[in-house]
C-alpha cells in the first residue's frame, strides 16, 4: 500500500490499523505501568507549557509572532509522549477506533481514559509544584509568573461554551498529529507530522485539558505566595474544575468522534465490508 504513495510512509489504511493494534494494547495494560505512563504524559505536557510560558512572557514579540513561536516550542510536550513514550488522554482518545471494530470492551476504554487521565493530572501537577519550587517563575523580572497567572484566569473566565469547542479543535488537531506521527518509520518523520498540528491549536487559543492541569495549579500556587499577583483575580480549585470538565469533554469528542471513529468509518469498517 505504501507504494501507492510514493513514499516509505505508511498508508491512511495502515495507520488505521496500527493505531488500532496500538489502542488494544494500550486498553490491556497492567495499572501500574499504565499509571506510571500516565504520570510521565502529564509531566511531559507540563514541560510544553513550561517552554510556551518562556516565548508568550517576551514582550517584544507581536501577538502572531509570540502564538506561533509558542506553538512550535509547545510542540516538545507531544514529541516526548510519543517519541519517549507515555500515556497521554488526549492522544488515548483514538482507542475510539478499536472500541468501535469490537477489539475492546467500553469498560476497556474507560478504564483506560480515567486511570490516565487522572496520572496525567499528578504529573502536571506534579511538575508545577516542582517549578514554583525552583525559582523558574521569578525570571524575566517575574513576568513568568505573571503570564502563568494571566493565561490561567483566560482559562478559567472561559464560558463552558467557548471551553468546550475549544476542546473539540484542539484535540482534532492533537489526535491528527498523533494519526501522522504513525505514518514515519523515523524520529524525524515523527517530528515533522507533529509539529504544525501542535503549532496551529496552541496559537490558535483551543484548550488541552493536560496543559491546563499544568497552568492552574501552577497559577495557584504563584497567587499563594505572592498576593500582588491576584490583582487581576483569583485562580481557584472551583475555576480549574469548571474549566476542565467542558475543555475534557471537547476534548474526548474532538478525538474519539471527530478523528476516531470517522478514520473507522473510512478505512476499517468500508475494510469489513
Amino acid at each position: 500500500m505504501s507504494e501507492l504513495y510514493g513514499s516509505d510512509s505508511y498508508a491512511p489504511r495502515e495507520i488505521a490499523e496500527r493505531i488500532e493494534t496500538v489502542g488494544v494494547a494500550k486498553a490491556h495494560m497492567a495499572t501500574l505501568p499504565l499509571l506510571m505512563l500516565g504520570v510521565l504524559a502529564g509531566a511531559f505536557i507540563g514541560l510544553g507549557s513550561l517552554f510556551y510560558v518562556l516565548v508568550k512572557s517576551d514582550p517584544t514579540l507581536g501577538f502572531a509572532a509570540g502564538s506561533v513561536l509558542g506553538g512550535l516550542v509547545f510542540s516538545l510536550g507531544l514529541l516526548l509522549v510519543v517519541v519517549a513514550g507515555a500515556e497521554l488522554f488526549t492522544g488515548n482518545n483514538l482507542l475510539a477506533l478499536a472500541w468501535a471494530d469490537r477489539k475492546i470492551s467500553s469498560a476497556d476504554v474507560l478504564r483506560n481514559w480515567v486511570l490516565v487521565c487522572l496520572a496525567n493530572f499528578v504529573g502536571a501537577a506534579g511538575l508545577a509544584a516542582l517549578v514554583f519550587a525552583s525559582g523558574h517563575t521569578d525570571l524575566n523580572a517575574g513576568a513568568i509568573a505573571q503570564q502563568v497567572v494571566k493565561i490561567a484566569l483566560a482559562k478559567q473566565d472561559l464560558s463552558f461554551g467557548h471551553a468546550f469547542f475549544r476542546g473539540v479543535l484542539c484535540n482534532v488537531l492533537v489526535c491528527m498529529a498523533v494519526w501522522m506521527a504513525m505514518a514515519g518509520r523515523s524520529v524525524t518523520d515523527r517530528m515533522v507530522a507533529i509539529v504544525l498540528p501542535v503549532t496551529a491549536f496552541v496559537a490558535a487559543g483551543f484548550e488541552h485539558s493536560i496543559a491546563n492541569m499544568y497552568f492552574m495549579p501552577l497559577a495557584m500556587l504563584i497567587q499563594h505566595f505572592n498576593a500582588a499577583a491576584s490583582a487581576n483575580g483569583i485562580v481557584t480549585w472551583a475555576g480549574m474544575g469548571a474549566n476542565l470538565v467542558p475543555v475534557i469533554a471537547g476534548n474526548l469528542v474532538g478525538g474519539s468522534v471527530l478523528v476516531g471513529l470517522t478514520y473507522h468509518v473510512i478505512y476499517r469498517r468500508s475494510a469489513e465490508r
